[in-house]
């Protein structure tokens, strides 16, 4: 089945997080599919991935993981998405979460989280994905990475996020969708 252009959500694959991080998540899965839009993800039966995909399906909402082949041979996929993308490694993962998204909201997470969110960035100011990213900010917990993304912008490593607006940051997970939607003609 073809869908719209969805949300992309990168985050956590871990169990056991506190749970203000766990209630954002599924939180944001419901306020996207509550836009109408797809949730597209890494597709885990996990973390903050999990808790998202499980409140977009609570909104009866679409949901959509892509799977490195990898993954779903060690069974990492979550049992209920709605449809599941499998992909040779996860350089191509990456590409298809962004080809099927009209923007992508980063919750908090590891270093695959982390390499997500600052290659999107990178792809933004390249020119080479035009949505909007989010940082959904819980608890504060990107403030280290924000600091060190400023530090490089005054150290001239960088070019403004002012001048470029290649993020917004924000801590409500119904905010980071409306962000995303703002920018997007539906």
């Amino acid at each position: 089945m073809e869908y719209p252009k969805g949300i992309t959500v990168y985050g956590a694959s871990r169990p056991d997080l506190d749970p203000a991080y766990t209630a954002a998540a599924f939180m944001l899965g419901v306020k996207v599919a509550e836009a109408g839009l797809p949730l597209i993800s890494g597709g885990g039966s996990k973390g903050l991935m999990a808790q998202a995909i499980e409140g977009a399906l609570s909104a009866g909402g679409v949901t959509i993981g892509v799977l490195p082949q990898f993954m779903v041979n060690r069974g990492w996929q979550h049992p209920g998405l709605t449809e599941m993308i499998v992909t040779p490694d996860m350089h191509s993962r990456k590409k298809k979460m962004a080809e099927l998204s009209m923007g992508v909201i980063a919750m908090p997470g590891g270093i695959g989280t982390f390499e997500e969110l600052l290659e999107i960035i990178t792809w933004r100011q390249l020119g080479l994905y035009k949505g909007r990213v989010v940082i959904l900010n819980t608890l504060e917990y990107y403030n280290p990475l924000l600091g060190m993304l400023d530090q490089a912008n005054k150290e001239g490593f960088m070019r403004s996020n002012t001048d470029m607006r290649l993020w917004r940051v924000t801590d409500d997970p119904e905010r980071a969708v409306q962000v995303i939607c703002q920018s997007y003609k539906l």
